[in-house]
Order: C-alpha cells, then sequence, then structure tokens
C-alpha cells in the first residue's frame, strides 16, 4: 500500500475558505478542531489506515555542517518550514484516490464560528525507490 504524507501549512498554501486564524479562535472552536483532528486519526486506526501525525511547535532552528567543527545553528534563512509547517498525518491507503479522499475529509476540519476550514493540504507520496540516475560518468 502506498504511503502518504498530508502537510498542514501555517501559510504558504493558498488561502482557507474560512481563513480566519487560529489565534483568533476562541478556546471552544481550537478544542473542537483538536478533536476533529483526533477523532479523524482514530477512524484511520480502525481501518489500518493511520501510520502517525503530530502538531508541529512554530519554534524550530537550522542546521547545517561546516565540516570539521561544530554546525552553525541560525533562525534563518527564511522562509523556514517550522514558518509553514503546522503538522503532518501519515497515511498508508490502497490508492491515491483515497489518500485524495482523505485529504478532502481532513480538509474540512471545524475552525472559526465552527465552520469548517476547507483548507488546502499538501498530499504528497512517499518514494518507493531512489530515483534512476540520470548523471553519465563518461
Amino acid at each position: 500500500m502506498p504511503k502518504f504524507l498530508l502537510l498542514k501549512h501555517y501559510r504558504g498554501a493558498p488561502a482557507a475558505v474560512n481563513d480566519v486564524p487560529m489565534a483568533e479562535w476562541t478556546p471552544e472552536e481550537v478544542d473542537a478542531h483538536i478533536r476533529y483532528m483526533r477523532d479523524f486519526a482514530a477512524r484511520l486506526e480502525e481501518t489500518g489506515e493511520y501510520v502517525s501525525g503530530d502538531a508541529l511547535s512554530p519554534d524550530g532552528t537550522f542546521v547545517r555542517s561546516q565540516g570539521g567543527g561544530r554546525p552553525p545553528i541560525t533562525d534563518g534563512p527564511f522562509a523556514e518550514t517550522k514558518d509553514l509547517i503546522a503538522g503532518w498525518m501519515i497515511i498508508d491507503v490502497d490508492s491515491h484516490d483515497r489518500a485524495v479522499e482523505l485529504a478532502g475529509e481532513l480538509s474540512a476540519a471545524p475552525g472559526a464560528n465552527g465552520e469548517p476550514i476547507h483548507e488546502w493540504l499538501e498530499l504528497r507520496p512517499f518514494l518507493q525507490q531512489p530515483p534512476a540516475s540520470t548523471c553519465h560518468t563518461d
């Protein structure tokens, strides 16, 4: 079965229909949204389609090797994934069509005023095998 990564974005994706930032929601609206996400994951656990998922903190750091010493740590370059990715879920489904169906359902999580967000989710398949090299050494 193919695995897919569903990515929820803080920003960077097209605007949702119900595009009120979560910081402006009431505590009850936040609770309803989180409950929807948990119930969705629990249902997929029952069908064997849920692998894992989590929300991400907006805090984060960039790290890279410069060789030979301790790697530098920075809060940039921008835009960083911490500014873009709000959370993720990995699903293991029978087909791309099923992944699209589930992403559409997840997109309808409630937001402000209890109305569905209808947010855009990024759906990415996991690489099944490494891509063939197109480099030639003659």
